[in-house]
């Protein structure tokens, strides 16, 4: 029985769950999410509470996670930053689009997809929307586009990501020249 499972969900104020057979639809001030749960698994709200509970399903803990999250999403929602660096390498929000500069011979146009906004400002880029695999989604498609490297750190990072440096090919012709 998994441990996660077991754990209450918590309903913050302003913010209703209702269940229509195996259909949990969680509505809040930032938007509505809707989740089809799997067979086997039962959610029930008592008290303030959701409680999910599993019939031979390995999908209990899953459940009640995701179930959490479209909780948390809707009360308080996700973001995820991303840092560009990188000269010549410029990002810009037009309405609803992502407008990048990173390096190739075209522009590249990152629309955004119904529930996701971006946000940017001093080359870092805010993703952000209130179902929580859309917004990681989107983030590393974003990501994608222009990883960053290991030689310079020029391109997209998360933030906070620490990328590990390598030493370029000056380095390893000067240790062996010998006599």
């Amino acid at each position: 029985m998994s441990r996660i499972g077991k754990l209450p969900i918590t309903i913050p104020s302003g913010v209703t769950v209702t269940v229509n057979g195996n259909r949990v639809s969680v509505v809040g001030p930032k938007g509505q999410l809707e989740w089809v749960m799997p067979d086997g698994v039962e959610v029930k709200i008592e008290e303030g509470k959701v409680l999910v509970t599993a019939k031979l399903s390995n999908l209990h803990g899953l459940s009640r996670s995701l179930i959490n999250n479209m909780v948390l999403g809707v009360s308080l929602g996700w973001s995820k930053t991303l840092e560009l660096s990188g000269t010549g390498y410029r990002v810009a929000v037009a309405g609803s689009d992502l407008n990048m500069s990173l390096g190739f011979s075209h522009p590249v146009v990152v629309k955004a997809p119904a529930g996701v906004t971006f946000v940017v400002v001093e080359n870092k880029i805010t993703v952000s929307g209130t179902d929580k695999a859309l917004v990681g989604e989107m983030a590393a498609r974003i990501r994608g586009l222009k990883p960053a490297d290991p030689y310079k750190a020029k391109g997209l990072k998360y933030e906070g990501e620490v990328i590990k440096r390598k030493a370029g090919k000056a380095a390893k012709a000067g240790a062996g020249a010998t006599k």
